[in-house]
This record gives structure tokens, sequence and C-alpha cells, in this order.
């Protein structure tokens, strides 16, 4: 052993510390492979005995229960009978022997005939009292493991033993078949291991720069010696920010604790300015600090990449004391301002895509801490988002702050004209600053107006800087700075921040200038697309409300609506929405609200209409994507509702929309579950219709997303607040719709709002009547006759003729070309609307008959007489409509 331990000390004594790294690890490798390769033996030789001996009990026990061995017990020969089975279920076993024998141990069977007949040698007594006995035994061919089961009969009483004996070294075989594997694992964990060890070794190697234990520690004694003698602070900060090594130095310039090395930086009592640096690891080159007296620079710089190329890295940090540049310290104090003056400037200047709010930010600004007062002069072409004019100089002021309010500067919203010997004018037409440093030397800037320059000057106000608002070569306006009471005028520096100040606004100011134009332009688009009143109509009574997204937020969006008269008193309602801002959102609103206008004028059913606009939808994508300048359209969602004010009927179908909401006249609110479609322009997939029946004064409100949903709010929260609104409001739909707009429109909408609220009327027996008509060339009489009689009960006794004439020629048509069933109604509305239906959806033609013809006139004839006249189809036929003006 002490030959041992002397070889391992010879063996770690190796010069370098790389070396001894290395033969440590190697040793710990391989007594852990060692440790593993015998404990895995000692398990196989464990596993081996307890499977012997589970082999051994299952056999033993099967045999003695087996089939035909009690009945070959108590047979005049056992022997005979057993030993053949006893040697066959030995070898199918795998156990080494199995041996049958009386209760008293004379054997009946055994792998060696000769000892048949002889006493079996181990312990029986308790298999034969009924029981299970296992022993180990030592024999000349190892350890084994033996068995002994009782054989009872059905009384229960031991009519015999069965033995079964198996070698642990039988079963153990199969582990030590796999030794080979065992060790070529093992040894190929060691060379692992080693390989892991040799290029940690020459890592260290190279880190160390192949040093030994002497020679670095005598290494780190001079580090510390000179980290510690020299007058420079020196600070490490790992990637977890904390402090892993300070120096005297540096404990001294930032009066650091005792105790501060290994604890966080932002735990640490210093400097806030220096622990903010340290905390964020940005790189800075004599970066000055005052801590207390002295003057601190500060440098720092990043150790290397982060360990994992995604946080901080570790930075060291010097400080050197420069107290002996005091005297500079006012103006690296102002320098330090007027750069952090001009950052805080970005921050806050811009906020909006607002041209009045933008210049206004600026003069906030500025005010008090450049100047005393600060005004904003632009011309009207530039609030209105156009170019302003390259002549003239009148400019309105639209923003103006100052210390006090009695100035006699002008006021917010005047229109100036600027002379041209003023720094206004100066500035804006030669795009340069223009600094007065001396009001009271009145050098020309008093022409614009005597009398208040005396003012001004009176009052005050002694120093002046009118800067240009210059952007991409445009100048848009004059920013005029004024100082009154600090003493100290403007000077060059201060013309250099006040021109980084007005950069800054200049270009937000142009951002918002022409995001102004286009929101105009898309504003006026879309409201020159939208309908510019209500329809007449007596089906409902409709309010509207839209309201487009705030500017600067989303911009004009593709919301619309529409209320469409339909033949037989009926009313169609839409509301959609196109996904998406500007113009090009609102010219795709313009050409969807066309589309479902010609499809209405077809006499559509919802659900048919929307898979038309799907259609429609679909051929625009793939236009735009050919030209490959626009993206697609797939998102604009569309309601398409009818109503009818004689069935009381609304038919409704929607394409990705939100359903619409029913009032009921007893103020019940409810959503009445329309099937949702998919958006316009997917494709492929079918749109359903429901049908809603609506009391008389119903209300259906409809509405966009815009209303129910936002930033701040989820749209479930949406429509239980519509809900609750809907439930509380009273009144016409006027009120109903101001109502629900105070509760749900945001402050500053970011998506377009529309909402549709349609009370419903109905039109009763006094105003609709109709009547069944068989196919019967004889009921066109009486049609005629039941008309006229309703005629002159309507007080129309004039338009007898014409509608008989009219019934006359559709009932005549309907009897001879179409089926049954045929039916006639009379609606008294803003016309008078004449219906003939019929079970056929073959629709008659238009044609000039000809002089020799016999037929054909008839449909002529309607035309002529009717205002209008029209086919559409039902779900069991058609329907041919007519409509004659009403005298009144």
């Amino acid at each position: 052993m002490a030959g041992l331990f002397g070889r391992l000390r010879s063996v770690m004594s190796a010069r370098t510390v790389a070396s001894q790294v290395f033969v440590l690890q190697v040793t710990v490798a391989l007594l852990l492979v060692a440790a593993a390769v015998a404990a895995l033996l000692v398990q196989a030789r464990s596993d081996g005995e307890r499977e012997a001996r589970n082999r051994s009990v299952a056999v033993a026990q099967t045999y003695a229960t087996a089939p035909g061995t009690r009945e070959a017990l108590r047979g005049p020969d056992p022997s005979a009978v057993l030993q053949r089975k006893a040697e066959a279920a030995r070898k199918s076993a795998g156990v080494d022997f199995l041996v049958v024998m009386a209760p008293d141990g004379t054997r009946y069977t055994h792998p060696d005939p000769d000892e048949i007949g002889k006493k079996y040698i181990g312990t029986i007594a308790p298999a034969a009292a009924g029981g299970t006995v296992t022993e180990t035994v030592t024999g000349t061919l190892g350890p084994s493991i033996r068995s002994v089961a009782p054989v009872t009969d059905a009384n229960g009483e031991v009519i015999g033993l069965v033995a079964a004996g198996i070698t642990v070294e039988r079963v153990g075989g199969a582990a030590q078949d796999q030794l080979p594997v065992l060790f070529g694992a093992a040894a190929f964990a060691l060379i692992v291991a080693t390989s892991g060890a040799a290029l940690i070794s020459r890592r260290l190697r190279h880190q160390t720069h192949g040093l030994g234990p002497t020679e670095m520690t005598r290494m780190y004694e001079h580090h510390d010696a000179v980290l510690h003698a020299v007058r420079e602070g020196v600070l490490i900060v790992d990637e977890d920010r904390r402090l892993v090594l300070v120096n005297d130095e540096a404990r001294r310039l930032l009066a650091l604790p005792p105790d501060a090395q290994g604890r966080p930086v932002r735990d640490i009592a210093m400097d806030p300015g220096i622990a903010r640096l340290l905390a964020s690891g940005r790189p800075a080159s004599d970066e000055v600090h005052v801590i207390g007296h002295q003057l601190v620079a500060v440098n720092q710089r990043a150790m290397g990449p982060p360990p994992d190329d995604s946080g901080p890295s570790g930075t060291v940090a010097t400080l050197r004391d420069t107290t002996e540049l005091r005297a500079l310290s006012g103006r690296a104090d102002t320098a330090q301002g007027r750069l952090r003056l001009v950052y805080d400037a970005g921050m806050r200047i811009g906020t909006t895509l607002d041209v009045v709010r933008t210049s206004q930010e600026l003069a906030d600004f500025a005010v008090p801490r450049f100047a005393d007062f600060v005004t904003v002069d632009l011309p009207d072409p530039v609030l209105s988002g156009e170019e302003p004019v390259d002549t003239g100089t009148d400019m309105r002021r639209i923003a103006f702050t100052g210390v006090r309010h009695d100035t006699p500067l002008y006021p917010s919203g005047r229109l100036i004209h600027f002379v041209s010997t003023t720094p206004q004018a100066v500035a804006y037409a030669r795009g340069k600053t223009v600094l007065e440093a001396d009001l009271a030397a009145f050098s020309g800037w008093q022409e614009q107006e005597p009398a208040r320059a005396r003012r001004l000057v009176g009052y005050g106000i002694h120093s002046m800087i009118a800067a240009p608002l210059r952007a991409r070569g445009v100048t848009m306006g004059v920013a005029t700075f004024w100082r009154s009471q600090k003493p100290e005028p403007f000077d060059d520096d201060d013309v250099s921040l006040a021109e980084e100040l007005v950069a800054r606004a200049a270009v937000n100011i142009d951002n918002a200038r022409r995001y102004t134009r286009e929101h105009s332009m898309a504003v006026a688009l879309q409201r020159s697309l939208l309908p510019r009143g209500l329809p007449e109509q007596t089906a409902l009574d409709v309010a509207y409300h839209y309201l487009p997204a705030q500017a600067g937020l989303g911009g004009v969006g593709g919301d619309w609506f529409d209320v469409i008269p339909l033949p037989g008193a009926r009313v169609a309602l839409v509301v959609g929405d196109v996904v998406g801002h500007g113009l090009h959102a609102a010219a795709t609103m313009g050409r969807l609200r066309t589309a479902v206008h010609n499809f209405a004028s077809l006499d559509l059913p919802p659900d048919e209409l929307l898979w038309h606009m799907d259609e429609l939808v679909s051929r625009i994508d793939q236009d735009e994507d050919t030209e490959g300048a626009v993206t697609a359209l797939t998102g604009a969602t569309c309601l398409y509702a009818i109503y009818d004010p004689t069935s009381r009927v609304c038919t409704v179908a929607r394409a990705g929309h939100l359903e619409p909401v029913i009032v009921h006249p007893d103020g019940e609110v409810e959503f009445p579950g329309v099937p949702a479609g998919p958006p316009l322009g997917l494709g492929g997939l079918p749109f359903e219709s429901s049908e809603l029946h609506l009391s008389e004064g119903s209300s259906l409100v409809l509405y966009t997303d815009g209303l129910v949903e936002d930033r701040h709010r989820d749209i479930d929260e949406g429509l239980e607040l519509l809900r609750g609104t809907l439930a509380h409001a009273a009144g016409p739909p006027e009120e109903t719709c101001r109502a629900v707009l105070e509760a749900l429109l945001p402050e500053r909408p970011r998506d377009d709002v529309a909402l549709v609220v349609a009370r419903t009327r109905v039109l009763d027996g006094n105003r609709a009547v109709s009547w069944d008509v068989p196919a019967d060339p004889s009921e066109v009489a009486r049609v005629r006759a039941e008309a006229a009689r309703t005629l002159d009960e309507w007080g129309l006794a004039e338009e007898a003729f014409t509608t008989e004439l009219i019934l006359s020629e559709l009932v005549t048509n309907a009897i001879r070309h179409a089926g049954e069933p045929i039916a006639v109604r009379l609606i008294r509305d803003r016309s008078l609307i004449c219906e003939v239906s019929d079970g056929s959806s073959t629709a008659p033609h238009l044609r000039r008959a000809t002089t020799t013809d016999e037929g054909g006139r008839g449909l002529f004839l309607v035309s002529q007489f009717a205002e209008r006249w029209g086919t559409r189809y039902t779900g069991s036929g058609k329907v041919i409509w007519t409509e004659q003006p009403l005298p009144w």
C-alpha cells in the first residue's frame, strides 16, 4: 500500500498543473469504471441465485400438480409411469434433476436409473408436512438450489414428493456470456473519459501557459500586488452582474463597503450613475461621473462574448480620478445636459401622426428646458397635408408655450404675414437658422410690427432663434425660441441645439403631414363610397352611425353598411368589413358594396348572394396576386339580411361577420345564433341562412368588430356590454344608436365603427291581401273582381283598370305556362305592388311580337303599364312582381 501511494505521489508531482489535472481525472475515471464493473458482476451473481431459486420452486410445484402425477403415485408401479415423463419435463424445464419420491423419500424417478429406489438426500420433512422447502447445496458441480414440493390427493393428504434442482452456474451462464460486452463497454467508457481529460488538460495547459503550481502561485501574488498598487481603480463584473474583483483604488474612489466583492452591483451602495453603467454592461469611454467633490472618468469594456450568446458578458471597468479637470466640469455638464435634452426630445416629440399636436409637443418640450417661450408657425397647406407654397411668408401660429401667458407675442391660431426682413421670413426662405442675440438692437426684426416689437423688448424678451422646420428638402415652417428670464443671450452652441431639436421635430411633422394627406384622401374616398342618406322605404325605421378610425392610430378602414329596398316592400340590410386600413381598404370596400348592390338587384337569397361575393373576392385576390402589387383580400366579412314586412320574416346569412342582435319589444336582448360562414375569399365553403320571425317593433342591431373589440377590452366583454346597453336602451332607433355609442365607443378608436339599428314595421291586412288561384282560366275573372274590390276599399279605384290588366296577363301566363300552386298578392306600400307566384322556376322573357303573331304581347303590356317589374325565385318556384306609382 505504501508503494501504491508513493507511485501516486510521484505521478501527482508532475511539473505542470495541466498534467496533474489529467492524471487525477484519468485515475478517478479508472476507479469509477472498476467499481461499476464489480457492482455489475455482484449483481449478476445475485440475480442468478434468485433466478435458480425461483425456477426450482416453479418446476417442483408445477410437476407436483401436473395431470397424471397423482394417479401414477397411487398406481402399482409409479416408476414405470413417471420416469419417462419426469426426464422429459426435466429437459424441457432446463433443471439438473427432477425426482419424484414417496413421502418417506424413496425415489421413483431419477436422471440416473440406478438411483431409483434409494433415499433422497436432502431436507424433505417440511414438504412431507404439506409445505415447500428450498435449500442451497454445494456439490461437485458447484452451488445448486433444490426445492421439494408435496403431491396431495383430493383430501389434502401428502401422497408423494417432487424435488427439482438446478446449479447456479447454469442460470448465471447468460450473465457470463455478457462479460465481454461489459468489459468492452468499460474500456470504451475509460477511453472516452481519458480523451475528455486530455482535451481539458490541453485547454488548461493553454490557459495556464504550461505553468506549474509554484509559478502560478507566484504569478497571482505578483498580479495582486500590481492590482492594488496602481493608482487607477479596477472592477470586474461577471455576466450575472456581480462584482467579482475590486482593487484598493476603486474602493477608495467609490467608497465601497468591505463586503462589496461578490455581491450584485445593484445591491452595493455606490454612485447611482456608475451603478447603472456597471449593471448595464454597455461600453463606455472616458465617461465622466461626479462623485462627491471628485470627477471620475470611467471606461468599461466587455471581457468577451457571453457564455450562451444571449445575455450580457462580463465586463472590466477602470476608474481614473480627474479632479484636476474640475474647471471643465461646467462645460461637460452642459454638453451632457444637451445630449440628454436631444435624446429626451426624440422620445417625447412625434408621439402621434398629427401636425398640430407634434408642433405643440416641440413647444412644450423646449419650455423651460431650452427657452422661455416657443412658437411654431406653419403655412395653411401644411396643416391639410399639402406641400407648402414656394412664395409668400403667410404662416399660421399653431403652437405656443411660455413660462407666462401675458406675453406680447402673437397668440395661437393667428395667421401672420411675416415681412421679408424678419428672422422667421429669412429662415423660411433660405432654410437656414437665424440668431438674434440682442433684440434690443432692433436690427430689422422689428419691422414686422414696431409697436409690438418695443413691447416685447420692454417685456424682457432679449434673445431669439428662428429655426426652419425642414425635412426631405422641404421647408414646412419656422420654430422660434425666445429667451427672457435667463440673462445670457443665445449663442452658437444654442443654435446647434435648436437645430437638433427642430430637425427631430421636422421629420415627425413631415410624416404627420404626409399621413394627413393620405388620411384625408382615404376619408374622402370612403365618404364618397358610403351611403349619403337612407333610401325611402316603409319596412324598417333605421338609424345608423359610421366613424372612421382615429388618424394616426388605425387609419381609415374598410367597414361599410347599406340599406337596400327590394321588390315586395322588402328591405335588405348589409354590414361588412374589409380587413386592413388605408386607401386600398377603402377602395376595396367600394367595390364590394357595389357588388352587393348588383347582386341584390337580382333578388338573390342571402346565402346565394354571399356565395357570389365569395367568388368575386376570390377573383379579385387572384388578379392582384398576379400583379404582385397588393396583399390578398382574404378576410373580408359580410352580413346580409332581408326583412319582409308582410310575413315578419328576416332571412340572415353571414360570412365571417359578428352575428346580429335582436331586441324584442319587451326589452329582451337575444343573439339569435345565425350560422357562421367563412370570411369572403376563402372559396369552396358553403353559407347557411337563418330565418328569424320578428314581432312588430323589434330592433335588429348590426355592427362591426370595431364597436365591441378594443385593445383594452376583448370581444366577449364587448358583446356582453352591448347586450346590457341594448337591454336598457328604450326609445327610437336614433336614441338606441346614441346610447350604444356612448357606452361602447372607445375614446380614440383604432378601427372603423359601423352601427345600424333597424326597428321593424308590419304591413297588416289593411295594406296587403292575397288569394290562392286554381289552375283554371275561368279564375282570371274572379281575380280581376277581387282586385277591383280591394283597390276600391283602399281608395285606389283609379288604378283598378291598370291593375286588372296586369293581373289578368300575369295570372293567365301562370295558368298556361307554369304549375300550381298559384297565388296573387296585392301590397299597398309607397307604390302599388302586384305579385303572382307559381310553382315553376322558368321565368318569362319580354319580347316584341310581330304583326302576324297571335300572342306574346301580354308581358310587353305589363312592362308598359307598370313602373317596374321583375322576377324572383323562391324555394317552391318563382314570383313575378310589378310596381305602379300611387297618385299621392
